[in-house]
């Protein structure tokens, strides 16, 4: 599949069958993620690979408006951001949205199904996510991103609109 067509057929997949993420799959999805720009190119993302029963309920617990998509879920990654690597959160964030999208692409491209769960700015979820894995305080988690076989088709809508583009305003 080509970039521009796995942009425009990626939906968020919430529903997922019961067979495991092969473990090669990860190396080659972090990877993509890691290929991502980031501001000065500092790289300031770390990744946990939930994919062990006891690792998804946790979540579930931790991210409550999640539930149902996470019990679904054979496998997670947890994107986080690292500030001591990045001290200024909101570029920690978008640097993190960057790999997360690529990620996202590249499991489209393996043909599995994916959706990203926010986490942050979500104090409550924030907290309870670094004590279900234990975080320390300079790593951010910024979103659960579930993953599997999809066991749900979705269609690729028309999203462009012309009206949403504007030409050198002042």
């Amino acid at each position: 599949m080509d970039t521009y067509n796995a942009i425009l057929t990626r939906r968020s997949i919430r529903q997922y069958q019961a067979a495991p993420v092969p473990d090669e799959y990860f190396r080659i999805i972090l990877k993509a993620g890691m290929y991502a720009p980031s501001a000065m190119n500092l790289q300031p993302w770390d990744f946990i690979i939930i994919n062990k029963p006891e690792s998804i309920a946790r979540c579930i617990q931790a991210v409550p408006h999640g539930e149902n998509i996470i019990r679904q879920a054979p496998a997670a990654i947890l994107v986080c951001g690292n500030n001591k690597i990045e001290s200024n959160t909101d570029y920690l964030v978008q640097n993190c949205s960057a790999s997360i999208q690529n990620i996202l692409l590249e499991i489209h491209e393996l043909g599995l199904g994916a959706c990203w769960i926010a986490v942050y700015p979500i104090a409550e979820v924030i907290s309870n996510i670094r004590n279900a894995f234990n975080l320390p305080e300079e790593i951010i988690p910024v979103a659960l991103i579930t993953l599997g076989f999809p066991a749900e088709e979705k269609i690729a809508e028309d999203r462009y609109k012309e009206e949403k583009i504007h030409y050198n305003l002042l």
